[in-house]
């Protein structure tokens, strides 16, 4: 890979300016959405991908106030993870759901089927693997749908450049898009933002981000059973496979890398890192056949030369650390003190948190305490409003700078955000097309394992 420190600057303006004038021809002759500006129509919701986090999403939405909203489809690969949300949902949503059984959908053509009993105007929710993040949204901005999506929304570079190109197609069709980097939408977090930006402990001069504990999601899997596909297998079991998730690497990591982001108010340029697998059996001894590392450590690198590391493990019987550090000229903070964006939020006077030279600490109402409820509501207002909103963007520039560590772990590099970019290998070609009986974009080897990344081995792609 190219030793490629190019600032980030001139390819951002590049890209806010040929979005301005893409957004400004694609405008005449397009019919612009209705927008329940009037704010007591109610606004119809579909979700696709109905997974603890697209059932979280959806409760989320349903909680909004402010107008009336009804979950009217649902859609997923696996009919017993529908069938589970639609019963959970109903247990505290009954009065704002109808979804009938001729609107609860089952296959990979199920996203259209659901997005097609909304109107222009309404919302859909996409919390599957992210991997068909692009597929479902060229077809909800076909649809004139208003869109919230779950992170991350790209894992490779042909897929991060098609996503530049969407959401400028979406503001152009005045739609609104949010995307679950929900630290965004911590009220503690952006009072800390303010009180950095405005130089309460002066300069940024190094970032510490963290999140090791024990296996969870579906960090690692054993080898495929019989009976079920490749592809039926790769889906399901997302987390462990880079194709489809990113890897526990993205998945896990890109809120605290995109807070941290934030806080410096830059993206960092490039990244060097390394990884292991260490325990890569089960306590029966089988061997484990996902794609992950066990453990990760990262150093990014800003334009200005200012260092942010990152360190991930996930590992049972170790030292458990998910939190975020900023040490400034002036001072230090902690962005989160456990989890992606845990309260409560603070700043000190000196390098060390000690409560004798604490300056701020956040105190949030408690109405406005959960990140996931304000991102909603933050999103549904714009709705409502007829405001700005399009989150893609800074979401797909998270999910690069995500990847970007990822790779330079995987490949044994330093990987640039250019690199990344402009990387080629498009990990999932063709998934606007998948069927059921479609090959896995990964493929077993004899013994039933996939292939792993190999630093130093492989260097121009990660597998």
């Amino acid at each position: 890979m190219n030793d490629n420190n190019t600032s980030l600057t001139s390819r951002r303006d590049f890209i806010k300016q040929t979005g301005t004038l893409a957004a400004a021809s694609a405008l005449a002759g397009v019919a612009i959405p209705h927008v329940h500006a009037a704010g007591d129509e109610t606004i119809q919701i579909a979700l696709i991908g109905c997974g603890g986090r697209g059932s979280g999403a959806a409760a989320n939405a349903l909680s909004v106030k402010g107008g009336p909203m009804k979950l009217v489809a649902m859609a997923d690969v696996f009919e017993g993870r529908l069938n589970s949300s639609v019963s959970n949902l109903r247990r505290n949503f009954a009065s704002k759901m109808d979804v009938p059984k001729d609107r609860q959908f089952v296959g990979l053509d199920g996203y259209k089927k659901a997005m097609d009993c909304l109107k222009p105007g309404d919302v859909a929710i996409f919390a599957t693997p992210p991997a068909f993040r692009w597929v479902h949204f060229t077809y909800a901005i076909q649809k004139g749908l208003h869109v919230f999506m779950e992170k991350p929304i790209t894992v490779d570079g042909p897929t991060s450049k098609r996503m530049f190109d969407l959401a400028e197609k979406a503001s152009a069709k005045n739609l609104k898009v949010g995307v679950g980097l929900m630290s965004r939408h911590s009220r503690a977090l952006q009072e800390m933002v303010k009180r950095i930006h405005d130089g309460e402990i002066g300069e940024i001069i190094l970032q510490r981000g963290y999140r090791m504990h024990g296996p969870v999601g579906f960090f690692s899997s054993l080898p495929k059973p019989p009976g079920v596909s490749d592809l039926m297998y790769q889906i399901e079991r997302f987390h462990s496979f880079i194709w489809a998730s990113g890897g526990n690497y993205s998945d896990f990591y890109i809120h605290i890398i995109d807070h941290l982001g934030w806080m410096k108010n830059a993206w960092p340029v490039r990244a060097q890192a390394l990884g292991g697998r260490h325990y890569r059996q089960s306590p029966e001894g089988i061997t484990y056949v996902d794609q992950n590392f066990d453990t990760y450590a990262a150093e990014y690198t800003y334009a200005d030369g200012t260092k942010f590391y990152f360190d991930g493990r996930c590992m049972t019987g170790c030292y458990d650390n998910f939190s975020s550090y900023i040490h400034g000229t002036k001072g230090s903070g902690i962005g989160s003190k456990s989890g992606d964006c845990g309260y409560p939020s603070s700043l000190y006077k000196g390098q060390t948190p000690k409560s004798a030279e604490r300056i701020w600490e956040s105190n949030i109402a408690p109405e406005e305490r959960d990140p996931y409820q304000n991102e909603w509501n933050d999103l549904m207002a714009a709705i409502r409003k007829d405001q700005p909103y399009n989150e893609v963007k800074r979401g797909v520039e998270a999910s690069l700078v995500t990847s970007m560590g990822r790779m330079a772990a995987h490949t044994g590099q330093e990987i640039t955000f250019e690199d990344m970019l402009n990387c080629d290998h498009e990990m999932a070609p063709g998934l606007d097309t998948i069927t059921a009986s479609s090959p896995a974009p990964l493929v077993a080897d004899a013994n039933g394992r996939y292939p792993v990344p190999q630093p130093g081995r492989v260097t121009k792609r990660e597998y």
